[in-house]
């Protein structure tokens, strides 16, 4: 199982967007919830403990009260845009002494975190037990002190800078986005092309007479879909049709963007209708407005467009709605939005979403050729025609970026220019009015702020990736970006929330659920913003372009060879190795030089050993090991890495057995293991009580896993390849949320139950490749009403489901794949949503959609697949 993104070689090489006002607004967006984070953790115990044994209490009182109120002048930093070099200059001021106050509390955390596993495991001299484990601590005293006096003289100074600026004093993020030029209704339909079939549909959603009597209520239509898709021209092409003016006798336009206050949108909707006698609304109160509107809206039937709506708040909606909704049949607002969450907030009984698709290929190319060539001239010139398909092809059907390359390349012959083009030379070029940088610019600034340095985590990988939830859970949480979970929350769920929010403002695409999470990826042009964005703290090594900014905290490699090259900084957080790392010179620099590394990519490398050197990184979160095949073992000093979260060796097939000691990790949520040794360590493992997820992949000489032992805190339990595995512990199986047996042949699938019938937490169960499987256990009957997702596979010997699923109220999703002597299926699976069925011959034959003859009793399922997935 591999826990990272894979890295498919993108069609063209990753490309910087041009100089435009996101490079100076970038630092203090990040900034923000930077500050937040660090004031959370000034107020922690282990803080308050240090700071009490050293006596610098009134220092960090200190410093915390200056990062709450440079805090305050961030806000209105990023929404000012700040262009001068005075105030970018105190911005990295304010970066850099903010990475050396979270490096100090880091530091007191680690040390709260090393007492207690000297505590707990003894052993050590008197000495080592006091507070600080240093082997000088008077000395350790005298520096630490000297540090937190001067971070706390360097805040005064950055806090008392911020009054020169101007900046206000803005407490909370309520993140107003800033106001775009007011789009207007009027199009020329002849310039837009690929629409016609998109314009039809919402015409016919506007048109359509309500027969379920709804008629008189508002109703809404959304057009929906990411930023530079053409929601708003398409908007104007509905907006000017005769047959809305024959069906509306008063149509409104009102750009809305990211001003939803009550007032300022009647004043707008005001102006847009009729106004013979040229009135000021301006100088009008609430009341006045309201009345005013609504007694013009009545007894006509009107069309109201409202263009460009961010708002996510349900109030200040329904306090619109009800002065819009005068009670006139067939009365219509046509919404275009970027936000789902607003597409669905806006919704009435008879409302509709329609969601805008990307322009085909063809008319993408058709758009082009339109604007980079004068009528005609194109088939003189069949080099740059293939050329510009190529580059049709990176715009990805996204229509401004289609107009805006083209329009720069309008007249120009030369081929080097477009050649040019193709190879990224283009985002360097100034940017103009209504491209797609501005509303791409626009989209990251309506962003909260603590969904902004999660969005920039995403230019580390390859343009074209696919990313996973749960790997992208681990990079956020291994470098502080996810607040604390809430009760019964893991932080997968709050990472899966914020993805959901950036899928729900369209920059994430083919958003798709799995059993544990969702895969997803990024639009090529959305990629280039978070690379952009990251300029100079988030930083992707390319053979064209190998510097390494002395900033980067960040860093990944594209390529084995630029680590001959490579100057690292000392103060990085993250580095994401290529596959095939060789250098252990490099490896070896960057352990001894980088003390604050948080989040450390090693998978598929070749390195045999680690330096033991390795277990000074005691801010290390996540360590992924994954497909080393030549490393034979761990340093035991790994064991002192008390702060890590995530530790993945899975198929690291040499490593013959765990380092001794792996108990005193104990901030381990994730560990996932290849080994060859006979026994596991079930007693040390058990002290581990952060453990959340567990995987055993090719153990092969494993015979007995957790035997005697509880793990309250387990909920993900996978065994893949481990052919000699005889038993596993039924106090495991009775905490477990989510279970994966795969080609454990030898496994007693009755857990030690017997005919017991526990009660069970298991939500999601997946076998595989199980011989001894001829019938469900009877123990997982226990999770009847808790399962929701069966997947059973490559079980030939399976006869017969067993009829309690039928009564499993949550089971949503049953795939059954290559289960030759199943014969059928349970009755009454009513509460199914999600079902498929592969290369079972006679389960295909009998629940073939239409035509087999048990088919009637899958009817009502929503998704059903019966066949080969091959087809």
């Amino acid at each position: 199982m591999i826990y990272r993104p894979i890295q498919t070689t993108p069609r063209y090489p990753c490309i910087s967007l041009p100089h435009i006002s996101l490079k100076n607004i970038m630092a203090e967006s990040l900034l923000f919830t930077f500050a937040e984070s660090l004031i959370g953790k000034l107020a922690s115990g282990a803080v308050h403990e240090a700071s009490l044994a050293l006596g610098v209490q009134a220092d960090l009182q200190q410093m915390k009260k200056s990062m709450s109120l440079i805090k305050a002048f961030l806000l209105d930093a990023e929404q000012k845009k700040p262009r001068s070099n005075s105030l970018s200059e105190w911005l990295i001021q304010i970066k850099q002494v903010f990475s050396d106050a979270e490096d100090i509390v880091d530091d007191f955390q680690c040390e709260a975190l090393r007492k207690h596993v000297v505590n707990t495991h003894g052993g050590l001299t008197r000495q080592v037990r006091r507070f600080f484990s240093i082997s000088n601590p008077i000395i350790y005293r005298i520096r630490i002190a000297h540090e937190i006096k001067d971070i706390k003289e360097r805040l005064q100074k950055v806090a008392a800078d911020g009054n020169t600026f101007g900046l206000q004093i803005i407490d909370q993020d309520t993140r107003v986005v800033n106001v775009t030029d007011t789009t207007y209704s009027h199009v020329n339909p002849s310039n837009v092309i690929g629409r016609q079939d998109e314009k039809q549909e919402i015409l016919k959603l506007l048109l359509q007479h309500d027969h379920d009597g709804h008629d008189k209520s508002l109703s809404v239509v959304s057009i929906l879909g990411f930023g530079g898709m053409g929601k708003t021209t398409l908007a104007k092409l509905v907006f000017n049709d005769t047959t809305i003016d024959e069906c509306f006798p008063l149509k409104m336009w009102v750009c809305v963007s990211g001003d939803f206050e009550l007032r300022n949108v009647l004043i707008k909707i005001l102006n847009s209708a009729l106004n013979p006698t040229n009135e000021n609304f301006k100088n009008f109160e609430t009341e006045q407005l309201q009345n005013r509107l609504r007694n013009t809206l009545q007894r006509q039937k009107f069309l109201l467009v409202l263009d460009d709506v961010w708002n996510e708040y349900q109030a200040r909606w329904d306090d619109l709605k009800e002065i819009l909704d005068v009670g006139v049949e067939g009365c219509k607002i046509l919404v275009t939005t970027r936000s789902h969450l607003t597409a669905t907030m806006m919704c009435t009984k008879s409302s509709n979403s329609y969601l805008l698709e990307r322009l085909s290929e063809d008319d993408s190319l058709f758009l082009f050729v339109k604007t980079a060539f004068k009528e005609g001239k194109e088939e003189r010139y069949p080099e740059l025609l293939e050329i510009g398909k190529e580059i049709v092809i990176k715009c990805g059907g996204i229509p401004l970026a289609v107009k805006t390359l083209a329009s720069s390349l309008f007249s120009v012959v030369g081929k080097s220019k477009w050649e040019a083009m193709r190879d990224d030379k283009i985002w360097n070029l100034p940017q103009k009015e209504k491209d797609i940088l501005p509303a791409l610019e626009i989209s990251y600034n309506q962003l909260p702020s603590h969904l902004k340095p999660c969005f920039v985590c995403f230019s580390l990988f390859c343009e074209g990736s696919e990313f996973f939830s749960f790997y992208v859970a681990k990079l956020w949480e291994a470098l502080g970006f996810l607040p604390p979970p809430k009760e019964n929350e893991t932080m997968h769920e709050v990472a899966i929330q914020f993805l959901r929010e950036l899928w729900s403002r369209s920059f994430l695409t083919d958003f798709i659920e799995l059993s544990h999470g969702y895969s997803f990826k990024l639009h090529d042009l959305v990629h280039d913003l978070a690379m952009y964005a990251a300029k100079g703290e988030f930083q992707t090594i390319y053979p064209r372009s190998s510097k390494i900014s002395p900033n980067a905290r960040h860093l990944a490699f594209s390529d084995n060879n630029l680590l001959d090259q490579a100057v690292i900084p000392t103060g990085l957080r993250t580095i994401i190795f290529p596959d095939e790392a060789t250098n252990e010179a490099f490896f070896n620099t960057l352990v001894s030089r980088c003390k604050y590394l948080r989040f450390l990519e090693l998978s598929n490398s070749i390195y045999e050993s680690l330096p033991p050197s390795i277990g000074k990184l005691k801010h290390l979160r996540y360590l992924s090991l994954f497909g080393n095949k030549n490393l034979k073992g761990l340093p035991r000093s790994v064991c002192n890495l008390q702060n890590l979260e995530t530790l993945n060796l899975n198929q690291c097939t040499e490593i013959q057995q765990l380092p001794k000691g792996i108990s005193k990790l104990i901030s381990l949520r994730q560990l996932h293991i290849t080994t060859r040794q006979l026994h596991f360590p079930d007693q040390e493992i058990s002290t581990l009580t952060s453990l959340e997820t567990l995987t055993f992949n090719s153990c092969d000489n494993l015979e007995s896993l957790l035997k005697g032992i509880q793990l309250s805190s387990l909920k993900n339990l996978s065994l893949h390849d481990c052919g000699k595995l005889k038993s596993l512990s039924s106090h495991v199986i009775s905490n477990l949320e989510n279970l994966v047996i795969e080609n454990c042949c030898e496994l007693e699938l009755s857990m030690g139950f017997g005919n017991q019938i526990p009660d069970l937490r298991l939500k999601s169960l997946a076998f595989k490749s199980l011989q001894q499987l001829v019938t469900l256990p009877q123990w997982l009957q226990g999770s009847v009403n808790k399962l929701h997702s069966l997947a059973i596979a490559d079980c030939n010997n399976l006869k017969e489901l067993p009829e309690w699923l039928s009564s499993a109220i949550c089971l949503k999703l049953l795939v059954i794949e290559y289960c030759s002597s199943l014969q059928s299926l349970p009755d009454n699976l009513k509460n199914l949503e999600n079902l498929i069925i592969n290369s079972c011959p006679e389960l295909c034959k009998r629940y073939q959609p239409w035509v087999g003859q048990d088919y009637h009793k899958i009817s009502h399922i929503q998704k059903v697949f019966v066949g080969e997935l091959e087809e």
